[in-house]
């Protein structure tokens, strides 16, 4: 059964959050660790369809072959034909507020903790307001990967966005691009709501719900691979944000 439409605090009618407007972010990065590795590539679909797309020069930092080898730009490259990093990360952080400020919009953000917490380490490393220092709490935010490790636990595989995206049904072309990747992550984030009605809730109560989801989750991986041989292994709970230098 379909979850029903539910009033707020001010008697408005809130819509099931994949039926209201949704916005969809994705980054392509110079590497994995989200203190000190920083943000190539951007994209940000607006609930018109509009898709705005950045590409930093670095600020002369450098992109290891690993990373360049998945998303294809090259340090010469972003050197050469991206904008200044001060400004387009100003420009991210200040476009993702202005999607979530005053309700505007649900943002889908696949594995959130990583692309925003990376943001946010930007926005420190450049000097400029982070979208929390902007509209306060960064919310809602809906991620696909939090919400089919709780629909599904049990399923067997990978999780990353192209297993999802197969697994879904959505089409994923030019995987590893922000726009392509951001895209997907919309649709297979609709797919999932439409899959598992119980998750058809106002973007406000999707929020809370998935911060117990991930915590949850967190806990429970992090105990296998203390029972798998790692006694020291941590895995960090906090969702939609973590802070630098937190866990993997």
């Amino acid at each position: 059964m379909t979850a029903p439409v539910q009033p707020d605090l001010t008697g408005h009618v809130e819509l099931p959050w994949h039926r209201g407007p949704l916005a969809s972010f994705d980054t392509e990065t110079s590497g994995l660790n989200i203190a000190t590795d920083r943000i190539v590539t951007a994209a940000l679909v607006r609930p018109n369809g509009q898709v705005l797309e950045w590409l930093s020069d670095l600020d002369g930092a450098e992109i290891p072959t690993a990373a360049s080898d998945i998303h294809g730009v090259t340090t010469e490259h972003a050197h050469a034909h991206g904008r200044p990093a001060k400004q387009v990360i100003e420009e991210i952080a200040d476009a993702l507020a202005g999607e979530l400020s005053a309700g505007r919009a649900a943002l889908i953000v696949m594995n959130a903790p990583f692309d925003l917490s990376l943001l946010d380490a930007e926005c420190v490393r450049h000097g400029v307001p982070t979208v929390a220092d902007r509209i306060g709490a960064v919310q809602p935010i809906v991620d696909p990967l939090v919400l089919d490790r709780a629909a599904d636990k049990f399923r067997k595989g990978r999780r990353n966005l192209g297993s999802l995206a197969a697994h879904y049904g959505v089409a994923l072309t030019d995987a590893h691009q922000a726009h392509a990747d951001a895209l997907a992550a919309l649709d297979v984030a609709r797919a999932i709501a439409e899959k598992y009605p119980d998750l058809q809730v106002p973007a406000r109560v999707l929020h809370g719900w998935q911060v117990t989801m991930h915590e949850r989750w967190a806990t429970n991986y992090q105990g296998l691979l203390r029972r798998s041989g790692k006694p020291d292994a941590v895995v960090d709970g906090a969702w939609p944000l973590r802070p630098v230098g937190g866990a993997s």
